[in-house]
């Protein structure tokens, strides 16, 4: 997989989530969907800027299933997280922050699986 192109076209989506939620949003939803969004499209930034990392990794070196893992779980992630935030804003379902947790449970599992594949390697090769 390049991690690279995918921490960019995630870090686009973030941005254009972002700015829609922004200027878009905010006289059609409620404070709390609003901050919901804005949770959703903050962690979306820094987990691209993770997938950016995994690439780092890769080009470093890295590789193997820790670093696979690290980057679908980053992926998952997203969708899971932001996305449950997202839609969660958009509709109202709040069911849908049951599912919030487990997109960032699977960040988690990437950002270890990160460390694993990258334990030992040196920062600059």
């Amino acid at each position: 997989m390049n991690w690279a192109a995918a921490g960019a076209i995630a870090m686009a989506l973030a941005i254009a989530t972002g700015a829609f939620g922004a200027h878009g949003l905010e006289k059609r939803l409620d404070a709390a969907a609003l901050g919901w969004w804005q949770t959703g499209a903050q962690y979306h930034v820094y987990h691209a800027l993770g997938l950016f990392a995994v690439a780092w990794a890769q080009s470093v070196g890295a590789g193997g299933r820790a670093l696979t893992v690290s980057g679908w779980a980053m992926v998952l992630g997203l969708l899971l997280f932001s996305g449950s935030l997202y839609v969660m804003a958009l509709t109202g379902l709040r069911w849908l922050g049951a599912v919030t947790p487990i997109g960032g449970t699977a960040w988690i599992v990437g950002w270890i699986a990160l460390a694993v594949a990258t334990w030992g390697r040196p920062v600059a090769s």
